[in-house]
């Protein structure tokens, strides 16, 4: 029995993992703000997401190597990094906006604690579990 390695509680790693980057991406944008010729970046992870969750529907069994495999793979990192190069913002070149930049870091908070909750969550249903109850 898988309890702390099933599918849900990985993409629910994965997803802090990828919110975690998108923080960091924030701060070096608002670190960079004054930067001459620096371009704002975003993590992007959501569509990766959505594939991941797609491919834990599928599960396949190969019977031969020269099969394809489908369903099982799981990327090690969800998320990755772009730059935004269709935006200008300053003209030293820099096109960090520090409104969005903020709105950006309130919306990943969110998201951060609602997986928080979710691994709380799962950690209280193991609790009572264990506990008997």
């Amino acid at each position: 029995m898988k309890l702390f390695s099933n599918p849900s509680q990985q993409l629910i790693e994965q997803s802090l993992n990828a919110a975690s980057q998108r923080q960091k991406t924030i701060s070096q944008n608002i670190a960079n703000i004054d930067t001459p010729h620096y371009k704002a970046q975003k993590t992007v992870f959501k569509q990766q997401l959505t594939k991941a969750i797609e491919g834990q529907r599928l599960n396949s069994y190969r019977t031969n190597d020269r099969h394809l495999e489908f369903g099982t793979n799981q990327a090690s990192s969800l998320a990755s990094v772009v730059k935004r190069n269709n935006t200008m913002f300053n003209h030293n070149g820099n096109n960090v906006d520090i409104e969005h930049e903020m709105s950006e870091m309130a919306k990943n908070q969110i998201y951060y604690n609602a997986m928080i909750e979710r691994v709380n969550g799962r950690f209280n249903s193991l609790n009572t579990v264990v506990r008997g109850g």
